[in-house]
C-alpha cells in the first residue's frame, strides 16, 4: 500500500468537503451573526490548509489497488469526522463532545452529546444537519459525483465505501448511477421539507428535519426530537419519509422513473422490511392499547417502528417508559435494519435473508448430503464469497457490539444502557434505553466511553471489515511511502 497515494487523495477530498462550511457562514452573515461566520470560515480554511498540504505536487493515480481505496475510504471518514468537529469546539463543546457530535452526525447515527438546546444558534443547527445529510448516502460517493478527476480510482472509492450486499451496486456507469440516486435524495429532502411546512412545521425546523430524514440520521433542533412538536400531521409524514429512507435509493429512482414501477413489489428485501416494519408496529400498537389499537397508538407505535428499523432515531414519545414486550420489539427493528442501497444503518434486511436461507440449506444439507442446493436472492444464486462477507460481518456486528457494551460497564454504565448504547452506535441507530434513551443524552458518559463510542460508530459506518482489513498483517508488509523511483 503507497501511504503517499492514500494520504494525498485523502486530503483531495477532505479540501473539497470543507467548502461546506460555507453554507452555514452564509446563514451566520444572514442572521447578522459575524463571529459564528468568521468561526466557519476559519474551520474550513483550517480543513482546507491541511487537505492541501497532504496532497500538494501530487497527481492521483487513474488505478487505486484495493486497499489503497480501502485505506482512502477509512481515512477520510476519520479525517473529515475531526474537521468537521471544529465548529463544535468553537461552539464550547469539548474534544471528546466535539468529536462524538461530529462522527454520529457524519454516520448518521443520531446520538447526541447536547444537554441545553437554547443556547445554540441556527447556524450550529444548520451545520449539525448538513453533517447528516452529506454523511446519509456516504462522503464518498459524494465526491464520485462532484469530482469527476477521481476517473477510475474515484470507482474504486465507491465501491470500497459500499458493502457486499447484494443489490448495494448502482450501476455499470458508477458515476452516473451514483449522480441519480443524489437526485432522488435531494428531490425527496425537498418534498420531504415542503409536507412538513404544509403541516406547520416553520421552515427552518422543517429543512433540517427533511435533512435528517432521508439521511437516517435523527438529529432535530429540539431537546425533546419530534416530541417537541406535539403535531401528528407532521409524525405521519416523517413515518412515510423514515421508511423511504431505510429502503434502496437504486430500487426508487428506478420506481420513481417508471423504469419498474412494480419494482417495491419484486424486491424480495423491501417486502421483507416493510413487513417487519409494520408487524412490529402492530405488536407495539396492541401492546399499548391492551387490546383493539386506537389511532393515537397506531401513530406512536408505527412512528418509533419506523424510525428504529430504518436508524433515524427520532422520538415522539419516551418510548423507554413502555411496557417491557413493546421495549423489545422495538429491539427487535432496531437490530433488523434498513435496506442495503439505503441511507440506514443496521446489519440490513438482506443479510438476516441471505443468513436464514444459509441456515436452511444446511438444514436440508443435513438430511441429503449430496443435494447441490443454491441460494438465491431476487431469483438470481448468490456466489459463495458473497455469502462469506455476510456472515463475517454478522459475526462481526454481534462481536463489536459486545464487546462495546462489556467495555462501557467497566466504563461505568448501568448494563441495559451500556448494551442498548453499543447498539445503537455500532448500528448508527441513535437513542438507546434507560440513561441513554430517547429523551435523555450521552452527555454523562466518560470521555474515555465517548471516544470509544466515536471509533463504534466509525467502524459501523464502514461495516467494519473495511477497517479490519488494514490491521491485517500483509497491509503492513506492503506499507510503503510511495512507487520505487518517485
Amino acid at each position: 500500500m503507497r501511504a503517499r497515494v492514500v494520504l494525498a487523495i485523502a486530503g483531495q477530498l477532505t479540501r473539497l468537503f470543507c467548502l461546506a462550511f460555507l453554507v452555514p457562514a452564509a446563514m451566520a452573515v444572514w442572521d447578522g451573526q459575524w463571529t459564528t461566520a468568521t468561526e466557519f470560515v476559519l474551520a474550513g480554511a483550517l480543513g482546507a490548509l491541511a487537505g492541501s498540504l497532504a496532497c500538494l505536487r501530487f497527481v492521483a493515480p487513474k488505478e487505486l489497488r484495493r486497499v489503497e481505496a480501502l485505506g482512502v475510504v477509512a481515512l477520510t471518514w476519520a479525517v473529515v469526522c475531526a474537521v468537521s468537529a471544529i465548529p463544535f469546539l468553537f461552539a464550547g463543546l469539548s474534544l471528546p463532545d466535539a468529536l462524538f457530535e461530529s462522527m454520529s452526525g457524519l454516520t448518521t447515527t443520531g446520538a447526541t452529546v447536547l444537554t441545553d438546546f437554547g443556547v445554540y444558534d441556527r447556524p450550529f443547527f444548520l451545520w449539525r444537519a448538513m453533517t447528516h445529510w452529506v454523511g446519509g448516502l456516504g462522503v464518498i460517493s459524494l465526491f464520485v459525483v462532484i469530482l469527476p478527476r477521481l476517473g477510475i480510482a474515484g470507482r474504486q472509492l465507491f465501491f470500497a465505501e459500499s458493502s457486499s450486499a447484494p443489490g448495494e451496486g448502482i450501476s455499470p456507469q458508477v458515476r452516473d448511477g451514483s449522480t441519480r440516486i443524489w437526485v432522488v435524495y435531494l428531490l425527496m429532502t425537498a418534498l420531504c421539507a415542503g409536507l412538513l411546512m404544509l403541516c406547520g412545521m416553520g421552515g427552518f425546523d422543517s429543512a433540517l428535519h427533511a435533512m435528517a430524514t432521508l439521511a437516517a440520521g435523527g438529529f432535530s433542533p429540539h431537546g425533546s426530537s419530534i416530541a417537541g412538536y406535539q403535531n401528528p400531521a407532521v409524525e405521519w409524514v416523517l413515518v412515510v419519509f423514515m421508511w423511504l429512507a431505510g429502503s434502496s435509493f437504486t430500487l426508487q429512482y428506478r420506481v420513481y422513473t417508471l423504469r419498474d414501477p412494480l419494482g417495491f413489489f419484486r424486491d424480495e428485501e423491501f417486502r421483507v422490511y416493510t413487513l417487519v416494519m409494520v408487524g412490529v408496529a402492530l405488536g407495539v400498537s396492541v401492546v399499548l392499547s391492551g387490546g383493539l389499537p386506537d389511532l393515537t397508538a397506531l401513530r406512536m407505535a408505527f412512528f418509533q417502528s419506523a424510525s428504529l428499523i430504518s436508524s433515524t432515531g427520532f422520538a415522539s414519545v419516551d418510548y423507554d417508559q413502555w411496557p417491557e414486550p413493546a421495549k423489545q420489539l422495538l429491539v427487535m427493528a432496531m437490530v433488523v435494519g434498513g435496506c442495503a442501497g439505503s441511507a440506514a444503518g443496521g446489519p440490513k434486511v438482506v443479510r438476516h435473508l441471505l443468513v436464514g436461507r444459509f441456515i436452511l440449506r444446511e438444514l436440508r444439507q443435513v438430511l441429503h448430503p449430496r443435494a447441490i442446493i443454491p441460494i438465491t436472492y431476487n431469483g438470481r444464486p448468490v456466489p459463495d464469497p458473497v455469502l462469506r462477507a455476510v456472515f463475517a460481518l454478522a459475526v462481526l456486528f454481534v462481536g463489536l457490539t459486545f464487546v462495546v457494551g462489556v467495555t462501557l460497564v467497566f466504563l461505568g454504565s448501568e448494563p441495559v444502557a451500556a448494551f442498548s448504547g453499543a447498539l445503537a452506535c455500532v448500528g448508527n441507530i441513535g437513542p438507546g434505553f434507560r440513561a441513554l434513551g430517547p429523551m435523555m443524552n450521552f452527555a454523562g458518559l466518560s470521555s474515555p466511553a465517548k471516544l470509544l463510542l466515536v471509533v463504534a460508530m466509525w467502524l459501523g459506518r464502514l461495516e467494519i471489515l473495511t477497517v479490519l482489513a488494514l490491521l491485517h498483517p500483509d497491509v503492513w508488509r506492503s506499507l510503503r511511502w510511495s512507487d520505487p523511483g518517485r
